[in-house]
């Protein structure tokens, strides 16, 4: 059994939501990661939900080009 996948009844839980589309929506706007499968469907990795501390993206600093010296 791979566990690393919210099943789809917990994503129901999560979201309130039966409908792909609801999800989704839901899912953007409680900012929580997903990705969309091939059947349109969003997943959810359960890391996220367990600890999404380890999950937050780094910070990035904006890039800008060394000075040239003369």
């Amino acid at each position: 059994m791979n566990d690393t996948f919210l099943k789809p009844e917990e994503l129901v839980e999560l979201t309130g939501a039966s409908f792909k589309e609801k999800q989704k929506e839901t899912l953007r706007k409680m900012r929580v990661p997903f990705y969309v499968n091939a059947n349109g469907r969003a997943v959810v990795a359960r890391a996220v939900i367990v600890n999404p501390q380890i999950v937050q993206p780094a910070t990035v600093r904006a890039w800008s080009p060394r000075p040239v010296l003369v």
